[in-house]
């Protein structure tokens, strides 16, 4: 395998969430959530970015800025699915060598952090990149909410390889952020394989590729994307995009 030459970014986009319900249609000075992800994305200049959207009403809002949106399923079980589909409906042909899985709840991104996800698949063997983050303090790292990785970095070592992932409190490891980078037939095997049994027991879906015997590496970056969960989340990120 080479570094993949033509990569894709697709934002899964769904409304459903329990915590914020209507989520990527949420105002954020303006413009909807799931725009503000758009916009982050494209201006990372990596690729193309497409919006997987899992109901009409996403779909709309995301064409009405000028942005291309596919509409997938509403029941897929995963992002990874839903990229998946968008990915066979766009590409069926196999132009593009990679998918960059960014995630639509992060409207403050960094464009800069889609570009680091990105580059551990410049080591061949690598079939899916994520990115990690040192933990702030005791308290996030005993959060079960946020998965920690245990990745083996050595000293000014950037990317390393991903050995685990887990809710379980870890004296050592990494705070895991989830956006993914996939080589294609690495996106197309995962979506085929069957739950796992470590993914089922720590409600992780990236322990079923390494359940497979699949490389995944991590990219280690400086900060931690804001992510947009809650009502108070949402009036952070106004103030946030207010002072940019």
């Amino acid at each position: 395998m080479n570094r993949p030459r033509n990569p894709v970014i697709v934002i899964p986009s769904r409304l459903a969430s329990q915590r914020l319900p209507g989520k990527p249609l949420a105002d954020i000075n303006g413009l909807p959530m799931i725009v503000h992800c758009l916009r982050r994305a494209e201006e990372s200049d990596l690729g193309p970015v497409v919006i997987a959207c899992g109901d009409p009403e996403i779909a709309d809002i995301v064409s009405q800025a000028g942005g291309r949106a596919i509409l997938t399923r509403p029941d897929h079980p995963s992002g990874s699915d839903r990229i998946h589909e968008a990915l066979c409906r766009i590409d069926p042909d196999g132009k593009y060598d990679c998918i960059v899985n960014v995630q639509g709840d992060l409207p403050t991104i960094d464009p800069a952090i889609i570009h680091a996800v990105f580059a551990p698949l410049d080591n061949p063997e690598v079939e899916i990149s994520t990115l990690v983050c040192e933990f702030a303090d005791d308290e996030e790292r005993r959060n079960p909410n946020i998965p920690t990785a245990v990745v083996g970095f050595t000293t000014h070592q950037r990317i390393a390889r991903a050995l685990y992932f887990t809710r379980a409190v870890m004296s050592v490891g990494y705070y895991h952020i989830g956006l993914y980078a996939y080589r294609r037939n690495a996106l197309e095997r995962f979506v085929t394989l069957p739950p796992g049994v470590l993914e089922q027991r720590e409600k992780l879906e990236q322990l079923r590729a390494l359940e497979n015997g699949m490389r995944i590496d991590a990219a280690l970056v400086d900060t931690v994307p804001f992510g947009v969960d809650t009502p108070a989340d949402l009036d952070k990120a106004r103030t946030l995009l207010a002072k940019s």
